[in-house]
C-alpha cells in the first residue's frame, strides 16, 4: 500500500515538473532619481504589491522589481513605474524629456509621497509637463473603482500632518499618465506587516487593494 502511494506521489511530482512555467508578462520598476532623496525607500513594498496583484488580479508580474533611471532607454519597457521618497528630487533636462516621452507613449508613473516629497516633486514634474497641473481626482474616478471599491478615495495609512489623503493626477490629452498619492503613505502600507508598529492588518490590506487598483488601471486604461 505504502509502495503504491509513493509511486503515485512520484508520478504527480514528475507531471508537475513537466509542466512548463509561464514566463512573467512584465516587470514593475522603481524609479532611481537624482537630487539625494531616498528613492530606494520601502524595500518590501513592491515585492508585496506584486505578490498581491498576482494572486488577487491573476496578473503575471515578475516577482522581483526592476530599478530604472530616468534617462535610461529601458524606462520605455515598463508599463508601471513607482516613485517614492522623503527628500530632494532633481531631474535633468534630458531626464525630464525621457520621462515625458515615456508617459506620452503609454507609460504610467505612480508617485508616492513618503512624507516630505511634495515640495520637491511638483517643480520637477513641471519640467516634464510645463503645460499641465496636478488636479485632484474625484472619488468617482475609475482608479478608485477597479476590482476594489474606494468610494472615499485613498485610504489613510500614516497620519504625519493629520491632513486628509489626496490623489492627484496629470492628465495628458485626457489620459491619466501620472497618479500622485499625497498624505497617504501608500507604499509604507505595502511593506511587511510589522514594519511599522502602528499599522494594522486592515490598513495593510487596504493599501494593497488600492495599489492593485493602480496597477489594474494602468494596464487597462485606453
Amino acid at each position: 500500500m505504502l509502495k503504491s502511494f509513493c509511486l503515485s506521489f512520484l508520478l504527480v511530482l514528475l507531471t508537475v515538473a513537466a509542466v512548463p512555467r509561464v514566463a512573467p508578462s512584465f516587470r514593475i520598476a522603481k524609479l532611481h532619481y537624482g537630487g539625494g532623496g531616498d528613492w530606494y525607500a520601502n524595500k518590501t513594498s513592491l515585492p508585496n504589491l506584486i505578490r498581491f496583484c498576482n494572486q488577487a488580479l491573476r496578473t503575471n508580474i515578475a516577482p522581483d522589481e526592476a530599478t530604472v533611471e530616468l534617462d535610461s532607454p529601458e524606462l520605455l519597457s515598463y508599463p508601471f513605474v513607482h516613485m517614492t521618497g522623503h527628500g530632494n528630487v532633481l531631474f535633468s533636462d534630458a531626464e525630464a524629456k525621457n520621462l515625458r516621452r515615456y508617459l506620452m507613449g503609454g507609460g504610467f508613473l505612480h508617485i508616492d509621497d513618503n512624507y516630505g516629497l511634495d515640495k520637491f516633486i511638483r517643480p520637477e514634474m513641471k519640467k516634464v509637463f510645463p503645460e499641465l497641473e496636478f488636479v485632484e481626482l474625484p472619488f468617482s474616478h475609475p482608479i478608485y473603482h477597479q476590482k476594489y471599491q474606494f468610494p472615499r478615495g485613498l485610504p489613510k495609512i500614516h497620519e504625519h500632518d493629520g491632513k486628509r489623503p489626496q490623489g492627484f493626477g496629470l492628465l495628458y490629452k485626457g489620459r491619466l499618465v501620472c497618479f500622485y498619492s499625497y498624505e497617504c503613505d501608500l507604499g509604507n502600507g505595502w511593506e511587511d506587516l510589522g514594519t511599522y508598529p502602528e499599522d494594522t492588518p486592515a490598513t495593510h490590506e487596504a493599501a494593497l487593494k488600492m495599489g492593485a487598483n493602480l496597477v489594474s488601471y494602468a494596464l487597462t486604461q485606453d
